[in-house]
């Protein structure tokens, strides 16, 4: 029955929003529409399910409060031009970094997992008990030559085209970069002492210090990814260029 008959334009149905929502969301983070396309028009969208303007303005207006698309005066809401700038440290690819010292960059995927998230989780992650997660193990190489173990944990009700995906090309970590924006991240950098398997990995003698660099996203509150990455503290540094603030 449709919803504008019934409950009019002054409620939005929760329901359908989020399925809106969650709808619009997917066409974006699966690359179906890059930065700069239009997305339908609300009256389109209001035909398309069948609801309210209010239902469909909702949606939309969530998606331009995360930063996904942006509205245009006179022409319409295209998705955004993606952002990764932070006002201290950014979120580099390490791809790009590894070949900006003239390396080959490869990566290799170890091994990858979909889950509920279990007590540890909640303490690492922040993730709510028992949520849809994707674990993904993976090698990251510079030369051939090991340089990252990476633990990489993704939100599939923050990012759910994720689910779809199997990481063997492609790293998780510059999939994400390209296609989901976030809006808050925090990192925590510690000197560490492998285990026997991460060391094995890495091919490094036992007992020989690393580099953890432990990395969280959130995107309005919510969390996003999870990434611990185990670097080898001989072929690797971390650098940060600061100003003071006004």
């Amino acid at each position: 029955m449709n919803e504008t008959s019934n409950k009019g334009e002054s409620r939005a149905d929760p329901a359908l929003y989020r399925r809106i929502r969650a709808d619009l969301e997917e066409a974006i983070l699966s690359g179906k529409w890059p930065p700069g396309h239009r997305i339908p028009f609300e009256h389109e969208l209001m035909v398309r399910y069948d609801c309210a303007r209010m239902t469909v303005n909702r949606a939309v207006s969530a998606l331009v409060d995360s930063g996904l698309v942006e509205r245009r005066r006179r022409a319409g809401t295209f998705v955004a031009q993606r952002k990764v700038e932070s006002a201290v440290l950014n979120i580099p690819n390490l791809a790009d970094e590894v070949k900006a010292r003239g390396m080959r960059y490869s990566y290799r995927r170890l091994s990858l997992d979909r889950r509920a998230a279990g007590a540890e989780d909640v303490k690492d992650y922040g993730v709510e008990e028992r949520a849809d997660i994707i674990e993904i193990r993976s090698l990251h190489f510079a030369d051939d030559i090991p340089l990252v173990c990476e633990l990489r944990l993704i939100h599939v009700a923050a990012v759910p085209a994720v689910a779809d995906l199997t990481f063997e090309e492609a790293s998780p970590g510059s999939w994400l970069l390209a296609h989901v924006p976030w809006t808050e991240a925090q990192h925590r950098i510690s000197a560490v002492t492998p285990d026997r398997q991460t060391t094995a990995l890495l091919e490094i003698p036992r007992n020989t210090a690393c580099l953890c660099l432990e990395r969280r996203t959130w995107r309005n509150g919510g969390p996003v990814t999870f990434a611990r990455q185990i670097f080898r503290g001989d072929m690797y540094h971390f650098a940060a260029h600061f100003v003071p603030s006004n």
